[in-house]
């Protein structure tokens, strides 16, 4: 399924080529400034930039503007992206610039696939083709330099955006061979895919930890976020949502005391056919100060639907009953024969493992602004699924996708959050409603409210060993809501193997670990229940984020109860056979590389202090990132839980730019911490309690422990590294309260109350 999805969208404000309207043509571009004296005629006469790729371009003076399709929010991904053309095109990292892409047709690249940033993939899915596309680029600027120079391109050296020719000391600059038109070699497919690529041991910026280009811009201010967007004319838009999450409806508006409030516009009840939102009212004003107290004066009464009884107890009964099903769910692994094994087996575990809905919170919250010009309508917005968010804001203005332009911004933050639009359709209706451009800002009560949270899993495991303590069974049974279906996009849905339809494998990757155990079963049991009322999303990590909490967290009860070391155990059970071959070994050199960093096993420890392990293959088994940490805590007789230390070692093949690679596990670690000890939604009467950070606490500054990193890289295919050192941390933290105190827990977030508990236990 990792096939399917592949690119994003942007655009910058400015008059750059990738600012004008999809499917503008140069040619078009002259014609629509026919009417301004001069213009035409001097935009015909300027050199053209020269394009080996729709996504990059070299201009006459040579600086070498890389189109990004994927969303920046702050993980340096444009960046990353111009650093792998300019290996390959030999340009000088000052000449680099990145730009955005739109949604422009041009940019649904076949061999990258839908424009979507997630699951770890932009680096990985994206180092050959941009490697290839800067080659191309090379090869065409060195067949034109050899026809200006009059010598053969083969003794031509390329290096810091100069083709030099050292046998008779001429030489040209990128800017030379763009202007003299001499460039013009295009490549086919095949022709591209032919292109033999720099090895690992001749990079010269593939490696290197080079400033990043969006930096100065973030730094200055003129950086555009979604929330920055100005339109002339502009209203502003507050949301008034229901108090339920989903399924609400609006019965009546009275908006006498709104009318009350200066510059207020007009109350928009959302008719939203994409079923993206229910039960929204828009309060649209000349400000936003005026638009919030307008939504605070209108009064909404509400059906709340078939939802507003549900809460988070109810969610789990559900989950429960549903895995007590025989036939519940569908097979996601289903090797050998558990049942059996586990009827001959010396000793069976059976264990239950819960996590809570969780939320994104990114500082920038959700926004959008959308202008009808004519036919068209404009969004500008930072997302995450541009191929997706099109669709849905040209299903809240009821026209046809063609005629959506994305405006891709900077992304205040994202984490998964923003694979959804929820936020462009209130913009689009009230746009639509008041006939001018409308800016839609969600408060945090809202975007907490709103969000499209983590969904709330319980998962049941049973596992068998024989009297040797070797693992011979395993039964993993997952229950949530299922995210991806919501999408309604069949080629995101992977067929169970027991050919009973299509199941969410972004609900159970991970189950499908390297370890070899011969009678293995994963189900993936969907909670309706949990599906309609909490619509959920895919929160940085997705299920490894939880399928690793229970994998992880059993392997070291089998540990345990065997009397085994928890890391030499996993160690012998990464043997490589099978189907686990590669994989299992580059899982088990992480783990080793993680407890020498540690010293794990080699120094004694004060009473109440331990250390845990945990291993994985994030994010899924077929881009796996091979992750491990160790995990240092101490445990206080009242169960409080401080983590010292987390050691974390990933394998990520080739690294672009080591700087960037540390920042990101170090930030992935201690979004795992959070997500381990602190965060925690709850769902009341429908609707979520938590409306705030002072009720919804991520991890504080004064809790964040040392993180040690260690980074290995082997020249294989670059993997990603957003994402897997979340999903490692909390298995590791919890073996290692184990080992500190003897409490075994098994629901996060990990709280002092349920430690204590254990501990007496």
């Amino acid at each position: 399924m990792n096939q399917h999805v592949k690119n994003v969208t942007s655009e910058t404000s400015d008059l750059s080529r990738r600012s004008f309207l999809v499917g503008t043509a140069a040619t078009g571009l002259v014609l629509g400034y026919a009417g301004v004296p001069g213009i035409g005629e001097a935009l015909a006469a300027a050199p053209a930039n020269f394009e080996p790729s729709v996504w990059y371009a070299i201009s006459p003076d040579g600086l070498v503007t890389v189109t990004c399709g994927k969303a920046d929010m702050g993980q340096h991904i444009a960046s990353t992206m111009a650093q792998i053309v300019c290996e390959e095109l030999g340009a000088k990292w000052s000449d680099m610039r990145v730009n955005l892409a739109s949604n422009d047709p041009k940019f649904n690249d076949p061999v990258l696939g839908a424009q979507i940033t997630g699951g770890s993939w932009s680096t990985m899915m994206n180092f050959d083709a941009m490697s290839r596309a800067g080659a191309a680029g090379r090869m065409a600027l060195t067949e034109g330099a050899a026809a200006s120079m009059g010598v053969p391109a083969s003794e031509l050296v390329v290096r810091d955006s100069m083709i030099s020719h050292p046998k008779s000391k001429k030489q040209m600059s990128f800017a030379d061979i763009v202007k003299s038109g001499k460039a013009t070699k295009a490549f086919t497919p095949d022709e591209l895919k032919a292109i033999k690529l720099k090895t690992p041991d001749q990079y010269i910026m593939i490696g290197v930890s080079v400033p990043q280009l969006d930096i100065p811009s973030k730094t200055n201010g003129t950086a555009k976020y979604g929330i920055d967007v100005m339109i002339p004319g502009m209203a502003y838009g507050a949301v008034v949502t229901p108090p339920v999450r989903y399924g609400a409806t609006v019965k009546s508006v009275d908006d006498s005391n709104a009318k009350k409030v200066p510059g207020f516009i007009k109350a928009v009840t959302l008719d939203d056919k994409t079923q993206t939102t229910t039960g929204w009212v828009v309060a649209v004003a000349n400000t936003y100060a005026n638009a919030k107290k307008a939504a605070a004066a209108l009064k909404v009464s509400y059906d709340g639907g078939p939802n507003a009884k549900v809460s988070s107890e109810s969610l789990y009964a559900e989950a429960k009953r549903l895995q007590g099903l025989d036939d519940s769910g569908q097979f996601f692994v289903k090797d050998g024969d558990p049942a059996a094994a586990l009827g001959t087996a010396a000793k069976v575990l059976e264990a239950e493992y819960t996590t809570s809905i969780n939320i994104h919170a990114p500082m920038e919250p959700m926004n959008a602004t959308a202008e009808f010009k004519g036919d068209i309508l404009h969004i500008y917005s930072g997302n995450q699924f541009a191929t997706r968010s099109g669709a849905i804001a040209a299903g809240a203005a009821g026209i046809d996708p063609k005629f959506v332009v994305m405006h891709q911004m900077w992304l205040g933050g994202g984490f998964g959050r923003r694979l959804d639009a929820d936020m462009m359709v209130p913009a689009v209706q009230a746009a639509k409603a008041v006939g001018k451009p409308v800016k839609v800002i969600y408060t945090r009560e809202n975007d907490m409210t709103m969000d499209f949270s983590r969904p709330l899993t319980y998962q049941k495991v049973k596992a068998g060993v024989d009297g040797d303590g070797k693992l011979v069974a395993l039964s993993h049974d997952v229950v949530s809501a299922w995210p991806t279906q919501r999408w309604g996009i069949p080629d995101f849905l992977t067929p169970s193997v027991d050919k009973k339809g299509p199941l969410d494998a972004f609900t159970v990757n991970g189950s499908d670990f390297f370890y070899t155990v011969p009678n293995h079963h994963v189900r993936a049991i969907k909670n309706e229940m949990a599906h309609n009322a909490t619509p959920s999303g895919q929160l940085r990590s997705v299920a490894p984020g939880w399928t690793f909490w229970a994998v992880e967290s059993m392997i070291d009860e089998i540990a345990a109860a065997t009397g085994k070391d928890p890391a030499q155990y996993r160690i012998s059970l990464l043997d490589g056979a099978g189907k686990n071959d590669g994989g299992a070994q580059r899982l088990r050199n992480t783990l080793l590389a993680a407890m020498g960093l540690a010293g794990y096993g080699t120094k004694e420890l004060p009473k109440g202090e331990g250390m845990g392990v945990a291993c994985v293959s994030s994010q899924e088994r077929a881009t796996a990132s091979w992750t491990a940490c160790v995990a240092h805590v101490a445990v206080a007789p009242s169960g409080e839980v401080t983590v010292k230390k987390l050691t974390v070692a990933t394998d990520v093949g080739t690294q672009v730019h080591p700087d960037n690679i540390r920042a990101q596990v170090e930030g992935a670690a201690l979004w795992g911490l959070s997500l381990a000890l602190y965060e925690k939604a709850t769902l009341k009467d429908g609707g979520i309690e938590q409306t705030n950070f002072d009720g919804y606490t991520p991890l504080r500054m004064s809790q964040v422990p040392e993180v040690a990193v260690a980074v290995i890289a082997n020249g294989e295919k670059a993997t990603g590294v957003g994402e897997p050192a979340v999903t490692v941390v909390a298995p590791a933290i919890g073996n290692a309260i184990f080992n500190a105190s003897g409490a075994r827990v098994r629901a996060l977030p990990i709280t002092a109350e349920a430690v204590k508990g254990a501990m007496k236990a």
